[in-house]
């Protein structure tokens, strides 16, 4: 089990949130988090939400339909998630 679910417990949006900080260099879309994640299109469109509105996560049009999703390095709030994750990580695994 990986140590943010042994402490937080398995929800939709610390699993979109941990693929994200995985993928944290890139930009994706809600269907690669949704294929990746396991979760449907709608969930990670409904748990990415709150993740933008924080400042977390930056969303990113591309054209008319498509939006790009990336964390938002800038972010103290961000930096110190990633912080958190990475050091859980090695505390309990």
């Amino acid at each position: 089990m990986d140590p943010l679910e042994k402490i937080f417990g398995k929800t939709a949006q610390m699993t979109v949130l941990k693929n994200l900080i995985e993928h944290q260099n890139e930009s994706t879309y809600l269907s690669g988090i949704a294929e990746e994640t396991g979760l449907s299109h709608s969930s990670v469109s409904r748990v990415i939400t709150p993740l933008i509105e924080s400042g977390i996560v930056i969303e990113k049009p591309l054209g008319k339909q498509i939006r790009t999703f990336q964390l938002n390095m800038e972010s103290d709030a961000t930096r110190l998630i990633i912080d958190f994750y990475n050091r859980i990580n090695q505390m309990l695994e």
